[in-house]
């Protein structure tokens, strides 16, 4: 639920209330649950939050790919053996995720 209310954000482009949300999104959510979603959400670092009337507009704070990246990193930063998780993350890669990677440590960004 929380990929589909932030899509729902991505594609509006602007801040919305929980109400412009439930109205935007294909599945049938009570105005309740996308606001839980969307504080829950918030809580997470995922959206802010700004007043709108007595209530609040959310905006994302990072498009899909910034949001995916601050998860890995943050499940990294849950493991001691960091080395080992890396090693692992690594070696699962296919062959051309491992030249991207490498290009992206050279500088070499696309």
């Amino acid at each position: 639920m929380e990929s589909t209310i932030l899509a729902a954000l991505w594609t509006a482009g602007t801040p919305l209330t929980p109400g412009q949300v439930q109205s935007s999104v294909a599945t049938e959510l009570a105005r309740t649950t996308v606001t839980t979603i969307l504080s829950r959400l918030y809580e997470k670092g995922s959206v802010t939050r700004s007043r709108a009337g007595r209530g609040f507009a959310y905006t994302p704070t990072a498009d899909a790919a910034g949001l995916t990246a601050r998860r890995m990193h943050s499940e990294l930063g849950k493991e001691q053996d960091r080395s080992t998780v890396l090693a692992r993350f690594v070696s699962q890669l296919t062959d051309e995720d491992e030249r991207l990677l490498r290009d992206l440590l050279d500088g070499d960004a696309r």
